[in-house]
């Protein structure tokens, strides 16, 4: 990425360029592009081609101001961190699932980021409802997020195991594992694999239904998942609206995610 692209980038969430890659830097530009771009599958029901290439990201989500999902969306933050000089190393995690089943190898993508000022943070911006902000990688202790009350912790597998021997870790969100964070460092292309079974198996939650969602300046969120358009306070509450037409779906597309469509996305036949 070079210094145009960089700072194309960060008009697009709103920041401006940054004087170095510190810890608050990187809190802010996480939670920048977290109001701003969305967490979003729409790609997948509208036939388009999912491209896991640097030049491809930005296209979509600078050029188009398009959001996507985790290869996407941290893909492209993890670009942009290391254009402004932060340590970045990709890592590939293992989404929990329901009893405790974890998803499949490259299911999510995640960032490890080594700041100016000794910091070593998990950044991730493609995640759906996660983090506001870095969580720090090394603690162990809760880390208290406007999100909820996070943990990374060491997985407890016996002495000998893969996840242990090589250091697997869980993120906890107010106390339910999200994710088994891998921390051996990957590349973009590692995650093709991943990217392919998502927008191509039945299985898969994203070709199953649509979602576009992002956190708002309150520390609330919106998500649209088909017609429903849901409204969730910071305090968690929610309001849920129907939606009718076309053409109030595409104006909420529009208006409340900075997406313009032509056609309002369905949830494709696999």
């Amino acid at each position: 990425m070079n210094s145009a692209q960089a700072d194309a980038y960060l008009r697009r969430i709103g920041a401006a360029r940054p004087a170095g890659p510190t810890s608050e830097v990187l809190r802010e530009l996480q939670l920048r592009h977290l109001r701003s771009v969305p967490f979003e599958n729409l790609s997948i029901h509208l036939r388009e081609e999912i491209v896991l290439e640097e030049k491809r990201l930005l296209d979509k989500v600078v050029g188009a101001r398009r959001g996507g999902f985790c290869y996407e969306l941290n893909g492209a933050f993890g670009a942009l961190l290391a254009a402004l000089g932060f340590d970045v190393t990709l890592l590939a995690a293992r989404v929990h699932g329901a009893e405790g089943r974890l998803g499949i190898p490259y299911d999510h993508l995640a960032l490890r980021v080594r700041t100016s000022d000794g910091g070593d943070w998990l950044a991730d911006v493609g995640f759906g409802a996660h983090s506001h902000w870095p969580l720090a990688f090394g603690e162990r202790g809760d880390q208290v997020d406007p999100a909820g009350t996070f943990r990374v912790t060491e997985v407890g597998e016996p002495a000998g195991s893969a996840a242990s021997e090589y250091g697997d870790l869980d993120v906890l969100r107010d106390g339910r594992a999200q994710y088994r964070l891998e921390t051996r460092r990957r590349v973009l292309g590692d995650f093709v694999s991943g990217a392919w079974w998502h927008r191509t198996s039945p299985k898969s939650h994203f070709t199953q239904s649509l979602v576009c969602s992002r956190v708002t300046e309150d520390g609330g969120r919106i998500t649209l998942s088909g017609r429903a358009f849901t409204v969730t306070a910071a305090d968690g509450t929610k309001e849920v609206t129907e939606l009718g037409t076309d053409e109030e779906v595409l104006r909420v597309y529009r208006e409340r995610f900075g997406i313009g469509l032509d056609r309002v996305p369905v949830v494709r036949e696999i």
